[in-house]
């Protein structure tokens, strides 16, 4: 690939369709040398399922690079976040141009954003297909 986004992880399960690889997401302050001291510190493990390559041998525990083409993350921020707020901004300023109250734009602005999440989360079989990774060893 190209230009791709990867991180290292380990395969925990392999079935004849999906490979599961976990791994583990360090939060900015993880690098810290206070990090065990404070409680601020996030450590996450994520877990991504991806179709099975019948021609790549993998095995359970193999530790592996997943990808995922960078412009496939750029087109994930702009659905996540930068679509829900022109949504938000467009219903508050939108319905405060009309001359209806603050608290009426203000919650019809997270109901807009709320129902374009609904969508998006209808719409998840669909965005699934679109986003493939790929593993390499």
């Amino acid at each position: 690939m190209s230009e791709s986004i990867s991180h290292k992880g380990k395969i925990v399960k392999i079935t004849p369709q999906l490979t599961t690889v976990a791994f583990v997401q360090h939060g900015a302050c993880s690098e810290c040398h206070a990090a065990g001291l404070c409680s601020m510190g996030d450590v996450a493990e994520k877990v991504v399922e991806l179709p099975t390559d019948p021609y790549n041998k993998h095995a359970v525990g193999d530790e592996v690079e997943v990808l995922l083409k960078a412009s496939m993350g750029f087109k994930a921020v702009y659905l996540a976040y930068l679509i829900p707020l022109v949504i938000l901004l467009a219903a508050i300023l939108g319905l405060m141009a009309l001359g209806v109250g603050e608290v009426v734009a203000g919650l019809s602005g997270i109901a807009a954003v709320a129902v374009y999440y609904l969508l998006l989360w209808l719409f998840r079989g669909k965005l699934q297909t679109e986003y493939v990774f790929t593993i390499k060893r």
